[in-house]
C-alpha cells in the first residue's frame, strides 16, 4: 500500500474532460482520485480552445469561452490537487500552454493572453510549492499535426511550414513526450520551466 510520502508501484492515470469555469468538476475528481488510489501524484491540464477574431470585432463571449477553457480551467484543475500533493509532498503538474503565449499572432488576443497568463500561472506556481517537492511546468507546442491545423488549406500549411526551421509540422506524441518527462523522477529538479516544442521557430 503507497504511504503519503511513497508514490506507488503501479501508475493508473485517469482523464477527466472539463473546460467548467468553476472549480466543482475538479474538486470531485481530486476526491475521486485520492478515494480510489489514495493518492495525487501527476496532474496535466490538457485543454486548449480557439475562437479567433480580430480585438475590434471580437465577441466579448468569444474572450470569455477562451480564457473559461484555457487558464480559468488550469486555475481549478491545480487548485483541486494541490491539497492532495501538499499532504503527500510530492507532486507533478504539467500546464499545456501554446507558443501563442510566447509569440502572439494577430487574431488570437483572447488565446494568446489566456496561454500566456497559463504560463505566468506556471511560474508563480512553481514558487509557491517547491520546498514542497512539487514541480510545476509548461509546455508550449507549436504547430502540431493536430485538428486544430486541420482548417488550414494547403497554402496555409506550406506557409506556416516555411517559418519551421525543421520544415515540418510536430507530431502529437512529441508532445506528449515532454510532458512524460516532466511528469518523471529524473525531472524532479525541473520546475517553474517553459518547454518550447516548435521545430526552432522561437
Amino acid at each position: 500500500m503507497p504511504t503519503s510520502s511513497s508514490p506507488p508501484s503501479r501508475a493508473v492515470a485517469s482523464a477527466f474532460r472539463s473546460t467548467s469555469p468553476n472549480r466543482l468538476p475538479g474538486r470531485k475528481l481530486s476526491h475521486r482520485s485520492c478515494a480510489t488510489h489514495e493518492r495525487i501524484d501527476v496532474l496535466v491540464n490538457n485543454a486548449g480552445r480557439h475562437e479567433d477574431a480580430l480585438l475590434a470585432h471580437m465577441p466579448v463571449k468569444s474572450w470569455q469561452n477562451v480564457l473559461d477553457t484555457n487558464l480559468n480551467a488550469t486555475f481549478h484543475g491545480c487548485q483541486a490537487v494541490l491539497h492532495a500533493m501538499i499532504h503527500q509532498r510530492s507532486g507533478r503538474i504539467v500546464n499545456v500552454a501554446s507558443l501563442s503565449a510566447l509569440l502572439a499572432p494577430a487574431g488570437q488576443t483572447n488565446y494568446a493572453a489566456a496561454k500566456a497568463g497559463v504560463v505566468a500561472l506556471t511560474q508563480s506556481l512553481a514558487k509557491e510549492v517547491a520546498r514542497m517537492n512539487i514541480t510545476v511546468n509548461a509546455v508550449c507546442p507549436g504547430f502540431i499535426e493536430t485538428e486544430a491545423l486541420s482548417s488550414l488549406g494547403d497554402d496555409e500549411r506550406k506557409a506556416a511550414r516555411s517559418r519551421i526551421p525543421m520544415r515540418r509540422f510536430g507530431k502529437p506524441e512529441e508532445v506528449a513526450a515532454t510532458v512524460r518527462f516532466l511528469a518523471c523522477a529524473e525531472a524532479g529538479y525541473i520546475t517553474g520551466s517553459v518547454v518550447k516544442i516548435d521545430g526552432g521557430i522561437l
